[in-house]
């Protein structure tokens, strides 16, 4: 998840150490810290790592050390927003030009695109080499990459446009790209949509082909997930099967590579997670707002007595509440005040946008130098 926990400056904090501490001690295997940017030109958020050559090492450090206690490993979630950089502190661009509803962004010139994969490279090696056990690539939820694979957001007439070989063109270069930095043992994972689940975007047929492709290459780990964080599209979580989403697309996915399978989004009970697994589609099961309710669900649902997490419900909410509530929860997670929390969506909301406002300020002062 983008936990927004990074100080506004690109750099971790003891907040953010605590959260995957707490994590990591509460039985999870594998934490991904999402969205850590490599270009602090097109950050998701001002809450958002930056790894660069003058990031706070030692802060880093303790988040590596804090998270993988008890054996479980971190992974840094490499990042580019593209188009959905956060407008405060970016100049938005995507594989095409874009002018629609809450979205504006110019194309990239084909040397930018080829500039990609080596600083998700860049990034890669400096995760390593600071002590992360791998990293993910995103290529999900409407972000860069993700822009690429979509003919709603990629109408590009090089070799970077067209067929879904053409799209995906630029996620196997990164990858090759990636693989070279870090060495043939260091994990490679990757976060693609099963469908954009908007009206153009990707669909599970060229998503399965996706699938295939990425069978070639040298990446460990593919998670699935769905669904574009643009304006006005409805989440994952809204027109999803009741229980866990894209089920299905795994068991399509898992005959077409022979590459570990993680799947995320929706699981709300041990005996889904269970199912899931022993269905044999997939070999991980990624929890996200579970986490945020119940820090310690794994430890639960490894032991004899099974306890699954009680989640809110909300009557109404401003869009953009919902997610902004986990956001916030997370925050108080991270320093222990959750059983104090009571905020709505509303109030988180505009707790959480009046905390982007301030970091904001700090991010120019810092990287627009």
């Amino acid at each position: 998840m983008s936990d927004s926990l990074a100080n506004g400056k690109g750099d971790s904090t003891p907040a953010q150490a605590k959260l995957y501490e707490r994590w990591a001690k509460g039985g999870v295997g594998l934490s991904i810290v999402g969205e850590v940017q490599g270009d602090a030109r097109y950050p998701e958020k001002p809450g958002n790592l930056v790894f660069h050559e003058s990031s706070h090492l030692k802060a880093l450090q303790t988040l590596v050390k804090k998270a993988t206690v008890n054996g479980a490993h971190l992974w840094a979630q490499l990042g580019h927003a593209g188009a959905l950089s956060h407008p405060p502190i970016s100049q938005p661009v995507g594989p095409s030009a874009l002018d629609v509803a809450g979205i504006q962004c110019r194309a990239l010139l084909v040397n930018e695109v080829q500039q990609l994969p080596a600083m998700f490279a860049k990034t890669a090696l400096f995760a390593k080499n600071v002590g992360f056990g791998g990293v993910q690539i995103h290529a999900a939820h409407g972000f860069l990459l993700s822009q690429f694979l979509s003919p709603l957001f990629n109408s590009r007439q090089d070799s970077y446009g067209g067929s879904i070989e053409a799209r995906a063109s630029i996620i196997v270069e990164t990858i090759k790209k990636v693989r070279k930095a870090v060495g043939p043992r260091f994990p490679i994972g990757i976060k693609i949509n099963s469908s954009d689940m908007i009206e153009g975007g990707l669909t599970p047929k060229d998503a399965l082909e996706f699938v295939r492709i990425l069978d070639g290459t040298s990446i460990d780990l593919i998670e699935i997930s769905g669904g574009t964080y643009f304006p006005g599209t409805k989440s994952s979580s809204e027109g999803a099967a009741k229980g866990p989403y894209f089920l299905d697309f795994a068991e399509q996915a898992r005959g077409a590579t022979k590459i570990p399978l993680m799947l995320t989004g929706g699981f709300k009970s041990h005996q889904q997670a269970v199912d899931a697994l022993a269905s044999g589609h997939v070999d991980l099961v990624g929890l996200a707002r579970a986490l945020v309710v119940e820090p310690n669900v794994a430890n639960l649902w490894l032991a004899k007595e099974v306890s699954d997490p009680s989640f809110p419900s909300f009557e109404s909410t401003p869009e953009g509440g919902v997610t902004a509530w986990y956001t916030m929860r997370l925050s108080a997670l991270s320093q222990g005040h959750e059983d104090d929390f009571s905020l709505s969506p509303a109030d988180a909301l505009a707790i959480y946008e009046q905390r982007d406002k301030l970091r904001s300020v700090q991010w120019l002062k810092r990287f627009n130098k």
